[in-house]
């Protein structure tokens, strides 16, 4: 059996200190490694004049390709290349992930965010999986989530939550079966279709908990990701990110009983804080052991206020309480989705992928809409919302 061949895609901006330590982690599994480097309109706030990274990332991806990249896998995209003059990348990272995805040769996609690592024997099991189970279109992790430094992870009813990242349990889609005629139809959720259009995302749909493999996801480890990712995400139409910038900022000064309950409150979620028990990757224990030498220079966040509350039994009650509460409402939403939204999804795809195209457009336009995948038409309409929002001066 042949070995499986994978395309690492990710976009990046303002990846360091993560970038090289990321890049070394999955050079010896790669087939090829597709970076698509910059920012899109909304990420002005993080970026250059012209749409690059603020902290030397672009310069970081032509060193590794000239002094790490022996085999040539590397292959570096950015807006400009795309036609892009001014430097950004339009939409909301759609475009930036269909360009690494339309220069994958791979019979795989893997999808990998700079701050997302696997343990190396994890992605050996995830490749045999694959080359055993070769049917699978889509392959999606359950994750940890480091808050604060690394000893800590984020935990709560947002990471059970279906609408966190669109599938049980908070799980990510991460690894897609690739295809000529393939192409990336939109990144919120990462979504594939095929040469007629059709999603085939969710058609042989595997999780990695069966094979004891989980992300590790260092998303708000350093200070200047609480600031970066806050004014992001408050630039999004989401009603659930309005002040993210401003809650991000408190909790960076410090938690306490008062907010340790609220680390995340998106769908009006409760989450808190634990202590992570277990062993990181391989690069990020490299990364560590250079920031703890000097050779990495990276502002952390001070950990006394997270350990005083870790210590405290009445933030240990509360969580219990709270979790209790959280899994109850986890499982009903699970429960509810095994019931009927899966069948639906199905039948309504079906529906889409059967009915003519031609049909579709004689159909009023009220009907007409119904034909766009809702994640799409869940966008549009989030973002009228917040378009009108700004007209009206309604905006918080």
């Amino acid at each position: 059996m042949s070995k499986a061949r994978i395309t690492f895609g990710m976009i990046v901006l303002n990846g360091e200190p993560f970038l090289r330590y990321n890049l070394r982690a999955i050079y010896p599994y790669a087939h090829q490694i597709i970076v698509a480097e910059g920012a899109s309109p909304r990420a002005a706030h993080a970026a250059t004049a012209d749409g690059h990274s603020l902290d030397g990332t672009l310069q970081a991806l032509y060193r590794f390709k000239a002094e790490e990249d022996p085999d040539n896998k590397l292959v570096i995209v950015t807006a400009e290349m795309c036609g892009h003059r001014d430097g950004f990348w339009p939409g909301e990272k759609d475009e930036q992930s269909r360009a690494y995805a339309e220069r994958a040769t791979g019979d795989w996609l893997w999808q990998v965010d700079v701050d997302e690592f696997y343990h190396p024997t994890d992605i050996e099991r995830v490749i045999d999986f694959l080359q055993q189970h070769p049917d699978t279109t889509c392959l999606c992790f359950r994750a940890y989530h480091f808050w604060g430094g690394f000893d800590y992870l984020a935990d709560g009813g947002l990471f059970w939550n279906r609408q966190y990242q669109g599938e049980p349990w908070g799980r990510y889609r991460r690894v897609f079966r690739w295809r000529p005629g393939y192409r990336y139809d939109s990144h919120r959720p990462p979504t594939i279709v095929d040469e007629r259009g059709r999603d085939v995302t969710r058609r042989r749909m595997r999780y990695a908990d069966a094979l004891g493999v989980r992300m590790y996801h260092y998303y708000m480890v350093f200070p200047h990701q609480f600031a970066v990712k806050g004014a992001y995400y408050q630039n999004q139409p989401w009603e659930r990110e309005r002040g993210r910038l401003q809650k991000n900022l408190a909790l960076l000064h410090e938690v306490n009983l008062q907010n340790g309950l609220q680390i995340m409150d998106q769908y009006g979620t409760r989450n808190w804080l634990t202590r992570f028990q277990g062993q990181h990757p391989t690069q990020i224990e490299a990364l560590r052991a250079d920031l703890a030498a000097g050779r990495v220079k990276v502002e952390t966040r001070r950990t006394d206020d997270i350990e005083r509350l870790l210590a405290d039994p009445r933030y240990a009650a509360m969580v219990r309480a709270a979790a209790r509460q959280e899994r109850l409402r986890a499982w009903r939403e699970h429960l509810i989705y095994l019931l009927w939204w899966r069948h639906r999804q199905r039948l309504v795809q079906l529906v889409r992928e059967q009915t003519p195209s031609a049909l579709i457009k004689h159909l009023p336009p009220a009907l007409q809409r119904k034909f766009i995948p809702e994640h799409r038409r869940r966008y549009q309409e989030q973002l009228a919302r917040y378009q009108q929002s700004i007209r009206s001066g309604d905006m918080v």
